[in-house]
């Protein structure tokens, strides 16, 4: 008979109060596999209201995460970047790196089905911003840009410098990445993205993508956009309210505001394929080392409770904050700071 085996996850228990809590673990059934964590990330847009306890009442059951025990607001187990290894399943998949859309735990057990393997030219540290990398492409999907567009990213995070990055790749595209925080423009050099300040930035953009979580992000995203442009919000507010000028330029430049969601497949791909076969795409294009330079920081699971105290403080300054799991020395690179 096999001893028990316990894993520990962070909870929310209460807004504003964490902690790791252990479990038993069950043991895998035929089609399952056992995963030892590695590393996962934290979300700060989506992870921040979830730990204040700013989801509304009326999204409890569309904001739940594919993996979440519990219910909002508390207690609940909440996340959805995770990189760990098969330490228990078919014998040919053990010591795999796989991807999965689960919450910060040690340990846990899932289908097969539910891992997507992470591709051997992405390092396991990385690819926690698989997540994040999906949010971008679907954002990219619900409003595609075109050749030789002006396009203008508001808002450095995680997300907007994914974004804005795809973007830069489309031929003849004229890229700009706006936030208030100019120590991200040595983040957008990295990238190859031009960075502009907030006070700097032109409007008459084909296409705005707002993603800076501020209502004020997406003032200047609507002073931004052309007549007959789109502003893609990217951002959730949870519970907050957030004003708009819609009594200024909005109605005579025909500006639409157009909203995305990672839940679904963007429309413009939802008929071919799935969220497996999106979230493999993620991976893949997670290959380029610049994505490094989207860490901000890294700490260990022991001190998540913490961690995520801090984080939700003060955010400033932060993109993708790493959990480092025991036993994944081999695996911990350093973070490229953002001078």
């Amino acid at each position: 008979m096999n001893d028990q085996i316990f894993a520990r996850a962070y909870w929310v228990q209460e807004p504003g109060k964490g902690e790791l809590v252990a479990m038993p673990l069950a043991e895998p059934k035929a089609g399952e596999v056992r995963i030892c964590t590695l590393f996962s990330g934290i979300s700060l847009g989506t992870e921040r209201l979830v730990f204040a306890g700013d989801i509304p009442v009326s999204q409890y059951q569309a904001m739940r995460a594919p993996f979440q025990d519990g219910e909002f607001p508390g207690p609940v187990k909440f996340g959805y970047a995770n990189i760990g290894q098969i330490e228990e399943g078919p014998k040919n998949l053990l010591g795999s790196l796989v991807f999965c859309l689960y919450p910060h735990q040690d340990h846990y057990v899932v289908s097969l089905d539910d891992v997507v393997p992470v591709p051997k030219t992405v390092p396991a540290a990385r690819a926690v911003l698989a997540a994040n990398m999906e949010t971008a492409i679907n954002g990219l999907w619900d409003a595609p840009p075109v050749i030789g567009g002006k396009i203008v990213v508001v808002g450095a995070g995680v997300v907007g410098c994914l974004m804005a990055y795809l973007v830069s790749r489309v031929p003849g595209v004229d890229v700009q990445l706006v936030d208030i925080d100019l120590r991200k423009a040595a983040v957008a050099e990295a990238l190859g993205v031009q960075f502009v300040s907030v006070d700097s930035v032109v409007g008459e953009a084909d296409l705005v993508i707002h993603a800076s979580g501020a209502p004020e992000g997406l003032n200047t995203a609507l002073r931004l956009a052309g007549f007959e442009a789109t502003v893609l919000e990217m951002s959730w507010f949870g519970t907050q309210t957030v004003p708009l000028p819609l009594g200024e330029s909005f109605h005579v430049k025909r500006v639409t505001l157009q909203s995305s969601q990672v839940g679904m497949v963007g429309v413009m791909q939802r008929a071919r394929w799935n969220r497996g076969r999106r979230l493999a795409l993620a991976l893949d294009l997670l290959a380029d080392d610049v994505f490094d330079h989207l860490f901000s920081g890294q700490s260990q699971f022991e001190d998540l409770p913490t961690t995520m105290e801090r984080l939700a403080l003060d955010p400033s300054g932060e993109l993708c904050h790493r959990i480092i799991y025991p036993g994944a020395d081999m695996h911990v690179p350093e973070c490229k700071e953002v001078e």
